[in-house]
């Protein structure tokens, strides 16, 4: 991996470190054309999406409190994987992409939980209860088998059908969606995957 990437992870890292957050507050995520990607309480301006809403009392965002929650979801992670024939570490780039391994973050649109599942979504796929660890990381990770056949285990095209809906990439002809939110989450977490893997 490029010494770049290296820096644009570490940014994130840093900005997690960063953060320190009071009671009900919430966190604001921007990803940058470069794939940077920013994490902030109080976002500057309208490209920061609120990713976490109104966390409880005495939680912090920090880099530590991540690695815990990365440690203390892994055996659900590696059995969700494996059940479905899944690379792990995709599924934890998924996870610290949409939530930063926080089981309780509420997306503005209604996703819920570690791989952020929307009500339909959750239902399709086994999750009566998308606040349950277990429940949502197993419906996610079979989401997102069913994304990589569908796009003949394409990443680019999975991630980005995760992120955008899978009519949104059919729509542009089997195509990453020119939304830039999208293009920007593909390689946030193409990153993760690839820094995973070295």
């Amino acid at each position: 991996m490029s010494r770049l990437n290296d820096l644009k992870l570490c940014v994130c890292a840093l900005a997690l470190i960063g953060i320190s957050l009071s009671a009900w507050a919430d966190v604001y995520k921007y990803t940058s054309p470069d794939g940077g990607v920013y994490y902030t309480d109080q976002p500057p301006d309208k490209k920061y999406k609120l990713i976490i809403r109104s966390k409880p009392k005495g939680y912090k965002a920090s880099f530590k409190h991540l690695q815990k929650n990365k440690k203390k979801y892994t055996p659900i992670i590696e059995a969700a994987a494996s059940k479905h024939g899944i690379d792990p570490k995709l599924v934890h780039a998924m996870i610290y992409a949409e939530s930063a391994y926080n089981a309780t973050a509420v997306s503005s649109a209604g996703a819920v939980g570690l791989m952020q599942l929307m009500p339909a979504t959750a239902r399709q796929y086994g999750a009566q209860n998308r606040k349950d660890p277990k429940q949502n990381i197993f419906a996610g990770t079979k989401y997102l088998k069913y994304l990589l056949g569908l796009f003949k285990d394409d990443l680019s095209l999975t991630i980005a059908a995760y992120n955008a809906g899978e009519n949104a990439v059919k729509k542009y002809n089997n195509q990453i969606p020119p939304y830039p939110e999208t293009q920007n989450y593909v390689k946030q977490v193409l990153n993760l995957y690839k820094k995973d893997q070295s």
